[in-house]
């Protein structure tokens, strides 16, 4: 029976230098490509592979090589455009065991091809069972050696018989993870370099065509003075622009580092095929006419993504406004927008290209500089992703600006924020819709869980642009704050209340305005700042100054600078109503041209409300960022050997008994016919659930299945209170005798603490027991007896979902009515932090009720915290769990007692979007 090929094995991936290759698994078809790539051998990459000479491959290694069942033997291999240039294989040699080697083209030796080859191959082992790699290597060979002891899992090694064999456990931990993540950064970062510093441009479709795309994107080059050639193409004409014109790529008789392409989108793909063969290192496709034109653009815009890959380039766009770099030795604007600002400190990162324009202009208009700008259109490759990686490591960026209108890989895009905030400001206005463009209730999670989510990341998300360009200009020119402490200098006692008004309403503790009067010039203000700033008590000071009669603004404006330069405390202004950096609240040096304004620079704004606003975001911000990092902590009671168990063994359940199609165990609703009538606890009542699968990135295949909630969380030391299905008053009554006095009778369906009347409380004898059920037994629904928690406590709902975007996502809300109908829910990331539960459980409008207001008595935040911890572990173990519901979950005064909880299981389809080995999506 012939093997059946594991497309899914098959990735495009970024190598170190930045370039990129498509890994696959071998075929039988290979046979003549790796003659090929053999025959481009040294003698010495031959010998450290062989341990001797072999000028070439006889047939029958040759279909060895290629022909492998893709079980226990396997072999991957890299490839570059049409040509092969890295293979990687395993043998399987014992259970749990197999003997790896790998070859890498000499040419393409030390870009890093090996190491994401070996993370591709130990995947696949693992999938297969096997938990350990042997390699033999001859001493001599430092690069094979080295490259197995750095891949971060536990090595060892001997030596015998001249060749030191080695020894790699393939269990991930968290070095093999922290290497993972760290080559991915650098490569990413790379590959976006090679981009944004390009040392020659070639503008592929510029014509003579006044206005056209080409010859507009020519145009802004030479007018921003690009600092290396740029090479018009064009098939028929000669010049452009009075610039020489090439009819072909190949024609080009210097190298090409960055191709414009700005030709019909039907010609794309072989300008790219052109550009590949030329040796450019990467492409923006300003060009139109891809995905956002339907499904035969988007078949269009797949293929070019493909192709460019496939050939080792990353592309920007298509239809796309292009990128721009304001760095001094590159000065290169490949935009269609004329006006780009100048040298500044902040990344801006724009999804739109029809939007591009105006946002570039608006950030000018404010004398805002920019260090870099990327328009990424469709996002067919590149993406905010990328951006972030290169941002991170580039010294010139400090504020990093997003618009997005959908998220490609939310799981990756958190973790990168969460990262680099600790460093940079992400500053982020998300447009409607979710993750990669569906709604929220298809992909399981409301759209307010993306905030919960970005606040968890240190992301400083607004709400529209202007805002984002208010957040932006402060962090790129002013410290940030210690504190909420504000102090408010004005020469107009109305504005001045006005700003403390909105301090109060922002979250902010104003101090008492300092009215200067109308009549206060330069040295009021400086004295009346300086007083402020010098205070303990003040963390940052919003400054007004609204003249009836203009004058004297230079002079006020240079002793604010003054006054504000060495107070390391931020100073913002509402300066005679200007929006942006005025030219005389501009400090230059560094960054800092005539056009555009450097650190220390104070920012203004139209009025003080938008400067309250601002500064707001920036609190929180500076809030998270001085918190430390955490990791999630240390649990006991873990046993996740055995809870892994019962998963897989309730996903291998025979036919007859896979779940219903409405979601609910064909079995579930059974009593267990081993136990005495009424024995089994019925964990299954909770929140009706949400959709668990959602078009593109990670999927959960196969029916859902339900599991045993209360084993479950037993093995992460998680007690359900006990409670037993039953089926008539007497065996109510006996299961009442057995759980003690008092108990309540209830309805035992998931959701039914959502419905009014299918409880009964509070239930001390037989007689009340067997008069509850006959109430409660007219619905002809399933009823469970369950011993009455102890009083006071306050509900609360826990509950944990696999989203197909953002992974595992624990959920918090109170279990009031009122809260359950103004859907008051927080939401995180799986694993959490002690600090995550701690802000899941106060970001909630009604936690108060939990901390002893209104009425109530204060509980056990701390117990709940705990809980919150604990299926965010599970939830992070076992992506099999695609629902998990605790409803209710009672805190106490000194304890926390879950009364109901119901899992449900799916077989995933593949890892997480942001787990396994590197790959583009």
């Amino acid at each position: 029976m012939e093997a059946q090929y594991p497309a899914h094995w098959e990735a495009d991936v970024v190598l170190a230098d930045g370039g990129t290759a498509h890994v696959r698994p071998i075929r039988p078809a290979d046979a003549d490509r790796l003659r090929s790539f053999y025959s481009r051998l040294s003698d010495e990459s031959i010998y450290f592979r062989f341990f001797g000479p072999r000028p070439r491959l006889s047939d029958r290694e040759v279909e060895r090589f290629t022909n492998v069942d893709y079980v226990n033997r396997v072999a991957l291999i890299a490839t570059i455009g049409t040509e092969m240039v890295a293979v990687i294989r395993y043998d399987r040699t014992a259970p749990g065991e197999a003997e790896v080697a790998f070859l890498v083209e000499d040419a393409h030796q030390g870009r890093g091809v090996a190491s994401v080859l070996l993370e591709h191959l130990a995947a696949t082992a693992r999938e297969h069972g096997i938990e350990r790699f042997i390699a033999d290597v001859l001493p001599a060979n430092m690069r094979m050696t080295g490259l197995l002891r750095q891949a971060g899992y536990t090595a060892q090694s001997q030596f015998e018989d001249g060749v030191v064999r080695m020894t790699l456990d393939l269990t991930p931990t968290d070095t093999s993870a922290e290497v993972t993540a760290a080559r991915e950064h650098r490569a990413e970062s790379r590959s976006i370099a090679r981009l944004l510093t390009p040392g020659s441009v070639a503008v592929i479709g510029a014509s003579r065509e006044p206005g056209g795309v080409g010859q507009t994107v020519l145009r802004n080059l030479l007018a921003a003075d690009f600092t290396g050639p740029v090479y018009p193409v064009h098939r028929e004409v000669r010049a452009v622009a009075g610039v020489r014109a090439y009819p072909s790529v190949g024609a080009i008789d210097g190298e090409v580092d960055l191709a414009v392409v700005a030709v019909p989108a039907e010609g794309v793909i072989d300008v790219v095929k052109e550009c590949a063969e030329k040796g450019v290192h990467g492409l923006v496709v300003v060009s139109s006419g891809f995905g956002e034109t339907g499904a035969e653009g988007r078949a269009r815009q797949d293929e070019l993504a493909r192709i460019a890959r496939s050939y080792g380039l990353r592309v920007v766009g298509p239809n796309c406004l292009g990128i721009a770099n304001t760095d001094p030795s590159v000065r290169l604007n490949a935009t269609l927008a004329a006006t780009v600002p100048g040298r500044g400190r902040v990344g801006f990162f724009s999804q739109s290209g029809a939007l591009g324009t105006a946002l570039l202009q608006r950030v000018a208009q404010r004398g805002m500089g920019i260090s870099t700008f990327v328009s990424a259109g469709n996002r067919a490759d590149v993406s905010g992703n990328d951006l972030l990686q290169y941002w991170e490591e580039d010294d010139s960026t400090e504020v990093i600006l997003l618009y997005l209108e959908s998220l490609g890989n939310p799981r990756k895009f958190t973790r990168l924020a969460r990262r680099i905030s600790r460093r940079k400001p992400v500053v982020v206005v998300k447009s409607g819709g979710t993750p990669s463009g569906h709604s929220a209730e298809e992909l399981g999670l409301p759209d307010s869980a993306i905030g919960s989510l970005f606040d968890q990341a240190g992301l400083i998300r607004v709400d529209d642009l202007i805002q984002l360009f208010d957040v932006g200009q402060l962090l790129a020119y002013q410290p940030l704050p210690a504190g909420p402490r504000v102090a408010l200098v004005t020469n107009s006692d109305a504005l001045g209340l006005l700003a403390a008004d909105a301090c109060v309403a922002a979250g902010l503790e104003p101090r008492p305005p300092v009215n200067l009067g109308p009549a206060a010039g330069p040295s009021e203000f400086g004295a009346a700042l300086a007083g402020e700033l010098a205070s303990p008590d003040v963390d940052a000071a919003v400054v007004i100054d609204m003249p009836p009669i203009p004058g004297r603004a230079e002079e006020v404006a240079a002793e604010l600078l003054r006054v504000a330069k060495d107070a390391g405390k931020p100073v913002l202004t509402t300066f005679r109503g200007h929006l942006g950096m005025h030219p005389a609240l501009r400090v230059s040096g560094a960054h800092g041209t005539e056009s555009t304004p450097s650190r220390g620079s104070i920012p203004s704004y139209a009025a003080p409300e938008e400067a309250v606003r601002a500064l707001a975001y920036v609190v929180r911000y500076a809030t998270w960022r001085a918190q430390p990092a955490a990791l999630p902590p240390e649990l006991d009671g873990i046993d996740t050997t055995r809870a892994r168990t019962l998963v897989h063994q309730a996903l291998s359940t025979p036919a007859g008994d896979e779940a219903a199609p409405d979601g609910t165990s064909s079995t579930g609703s059974a009593r267990d016919d081993t136990r005495p009538a009424g024995q089994e606890r019925a964990a299954r009542s909770g929140a009706a659930a949400r959709h668990e699968t959602g078009p593109g990135g990670f999927a959960q295949a196969g029916p859902p299945v339900e599991i045993d909630a209360a084993e479950l969380l037993a093995c992460y030391g998680l007690t359900v209170w006990p409670a037993e299905v039953v089926g008539s008053p007497e065996e109510a009554v006996a299961a009442a005798e057995r759980l003690g006095w008092p108990v309540v009778v209830k309805v035992a369906d998931p959701g039914a603490s959502r419905r009014a009347g299918t409880v009964r409380l509070g239930l001390t004898g037989p007689e009340m027991v067997r008069h509850a059920y006959a109430e409660l037994s007219g619905e002809r629904v399933e009823l469970a007896v369950q011993r009455m928690a102890p009083q006071p406590a306050v509900p609360t709902v826990v509950g944990m979902i696999e989203d197909p975007a953002f992974g595992p996502v624990v959920s918090f809300g109170l279990g009031e009515v009122t809260a359950r109908l103004l859907q008051d829910q927080s939401f995180r990331l799986a694993p959490l932090t002690g600090e995550d539960a701690s802000e899941l459980v106060r970001s909630v409008r009604a936690a108060p009720l939990l901390f002893g207001e209104y009425g109530y008595p204060p509980v056990a935040v701390d117990a709940l915290e705990e809980v919150l911890v604990r299926v965010g572990r599970l939830a992070h173990d076992l992506p099999e769990v695609s629902r998990l519901d605790l409803d209710q979950v009672l805190v106490g005064e000194s304890d926390v007692m879950i009364l109901a909880a119901r899992a449900t299981l799916r077989t995933p389809a593949g890892p997480r979007l942001d787990g396994g080995p590197r790959r583009l999506s």
